[in-house]
């Protein structure tokens, strides 16, 4: 085997490993972004839930308020 051909297989070898080591890399950083946005998303249901919350109590205790001011 010649030497150059020696070096255009040792090039291909190199860029095809690093080739597939940046495509499992990439795929392990997009799985993990996948997996922060569901963490995202349930973190903001939870918040809407407590802000729902906070709210309705929000609007009890204005009911109370007014129902007391009117009986003043």
């Amino acid at each position: 085997m010649s030497t150059t051909s020696k070096v255009v297989l040792g090039v291909s070898v190199v860029l095809t490993l690093s080739t597939v080591a940046g495509v499992h890399l990439k795929q392990a950083w997009d799985r993990e972004r996948l997996h922060e946005g569901v963490l995202r998303d349930l973190e903001r249901l939870q918040r809407k839930k407590e802000n729902l919350r906070l709210l309705e109590e929000q609007r009890e205790l204005t009911r109370i308020l007014q129902k007391n001011q009117n009986q003043d």
